[in-house]
């Protein structure tokens, strides 16, 4: 019996492996099609914003949620409209990221508060984490590297070169 536990051991961190591998994968180029397409890329960041703000409006029509829990989860994705106002570029200590930063730890602690007391499904709890809380801030993170490939256009208001210089001679 011994030698089928080790096996399953060495099957479960090969499979593991693979997981991490795949997920990097996926990030990747997740990561490079909001580099290419950064216009649509915000339009979709901010069509799946205001589809979790109609899925709290749900929970506070349909469900039994605390009332601050839903309207920190309000505020929440507001911030992240916020955010999106300026896309690709983020601001890292603008205010609208440093409360959008603040809303998501609040908005983890008042849901383990809740679910700890009353008692979901592991779906009906993995449904709300996944959808309301880590989907959007998951997008705006893989979309932190769009910027870096933006042409200035807009920002720059003087020339980046002092005087004229020729590479070509």
């Amino acid at each position: 019996m011994w030698f089928l536990y080790v096996l399953s051991w060495f099957a479960m961190i090969f499979q593991l492996s693979f997981v991490t591998i795949s997920l990097a994968a996926g990030l990747y180029y997740l990561a490079e099609l909001v580099e290419e397409y950064t216009v649509l890329s915000k339009k979709i960041i901010s069509w799946i914003t205001l589809g979790v703000l109609m899925c709290y409006i749900g929970f506070f029509l349909f469900e039994d949620l605390p009332l601050f829990m839903i309207v920190c989860g309000v505020f929440s994705q507001i911030a992240h409209l916020m955010i999106l106002q300026t896309f690709p570029f983020v601001v890292i200590i603008s205010p609208a990221f440093i409360s959008a930063v603040l809303l998501i730890i609040v908005n983890h602690y008042l849901a383990f508060q809740y679910f700890n007391g009353v008692y979901h499904s592991f779906s009906e709890v993995m449904a709300y984490f996944t959808l309301c809380l880590w989907l959007v801030p998951f997008a705006l993170f893989v979309s932190l590297s769009a910027n870096e490939n933006v042409l200035p256009t807009m920002a720059e208001t003087r020339p980046l070169l002092a005087t004229i210089i020729t590479v070509v001679s």
